[in-house]
């Protein structure tokens, strides 16, 4: 499949002019165009997670209950109200859900559900037409995206898509075309017909980074990237924050699995803070601060390498009267990561004008 992919690269990429005409009035972008806000459909604590025309992803290790927290979203979208922390509204000529597991067998699948359903404080006795659960572990990658694509093509009142897990939509989780093509699709399907798509994406063993190509691609397009990590020492209770987000920071949040088997908000729950992120004080620099030092330390230029982005930001921050230490720079490095401020694409970091401190 890589192999043809370098030989259709190395075709000829000339367009008809007849063509060129065509596409032209959907890529022209004049001053004098007007455009709606997209809607928001995905809030946590007031802070916006999902909107139509674009896609988002939850993240975390095995066992994190990532597929509960999915539960809740999806729950809250299906009574257009607030389950756990998530609140949704959903118009209503885009109501309808199509949710879409890989992973799972169809036992399985029938419990999530059905746990859906009791979270939204719906029957579980009677089906839904503005609820639709596909099983997909038994076809190929391209099977998938042809079956989802066809019911997209079909459906056209669906608002909100979950596919767990976007894994099993490719063949190499570290190919970079193979990568880049998914997430392709993934905008395509989410402009071209007008819907939030919500992904599921497991973390490295070893780290808390996305795992493979698709990761990073994940993190430099998604709208927002959640992660679900289970505490330490009750395995019962599982901690979402924000990975990556365009709108302001939401306050984390905490679950656990009740006596019914459902998500519930532990409230009062205390997050243990790294000593470094209690002593960097983020708030003390604006937003130009910023741009001035990452314009002094990155510029135009392409950074390689962790140990080379930690001596630009040195330099970078000291030029503004901001001299800190490597611990710091750790922590600011993330920040800025988060915030995409800076963009990390496998191991090249660079500055990000454009982004919404």
């Amino acid at each position: 499949m890589e192999n043809k992919r370098k030989e259709e690269a190395g075709q000829d990429v000339t367009m008809q002019k007849e063509d060129f005409a065509a596409l032209w009035k959907t890529i022209h972008l004049k001053v004098t165009d007007t455009y709606e806000v997209p809607p928001e459909i995905l809030w946590v604590n007031g802070s916006t997670i999902g909107t139509l025309g674009n896609f988002s992803a939850s993240t975390g290790k095995a066992k994190s209950k990532k597929t509960f927290n999915i539960s809740a979203i999806v729950a809250a979208a299906l009574k257009n109200d607030e389950v756990l922390k998530y609140s949704a509204y959903l118009p209503p000529n885009k109501r309808k859900i199509l949710y879409v597991d890989t992973e799972q067998s169809k036992y399985h699948c029938h419990k999530v559900m059905e746990r859906i359903l009791r979270l939204a404080g719906l029957p579980t006795d009677k089906d839904r037409d503005d609820f639709v659960f596909i099983v997909l572990r038994e076809q190929t990658p391209d099977k998938r995206k042809q079956i989802i694509g066809y019911m997209l093509e079909n459906m056209p009142d669906v608002g909100l898509l979950i596919i767990d897990g976007i894994r099993d939509l490719m063949y190499d989780i570290n190919s970079p075309s193979e990568s880049t093509d998914l997430i392709n699709l993934l905008m395509r399907w989410s402009s071209g017909y007008n819907l939030h798509i919500h992904t599921v994406l497991h973390l490295n063993k070893g780290d808390d980074n996305t795992r493979g190509h698709i990761g990073t691609e994940l993190n430099n397009k998604a709208e927002t990237v959640l992660q679900i990590t289970k505490n330490q020492q009750d395995g019962n209770i599982s901690e979402v924050k924000a990975m990556h987000i365009r709108d302001r920071e939401f306050d984390p949040f905490a679950f656990r699995i009740n006596d019914n088997a459902l998500p519930e908000v532990m409230d009062g729950y205390v997050f243990q803070q790294p000593k470094q992120d209690r002593s960097f004080p983020l708030t003390e620099l604006t937003e130009q601060q910023h741009r001035e030092a990452l314009e002094n330390g990155f510029g135009k230029q392409v950074v390689q390498g962790y140990s080379n982005v930690i001596a630009a930001l040195k330099q970078g921050y000291a030029s503004i009267g901001y001299e800190r230490g490597r611990n710091v720079l750790v922590s600011l490095n993330k920040f800025l990561v988060n915030k995409r401020m800076i963009v990390k694409e496998g191991k090249d970091y660079r500055y990000n004008p454009d982004f919404h401190y």
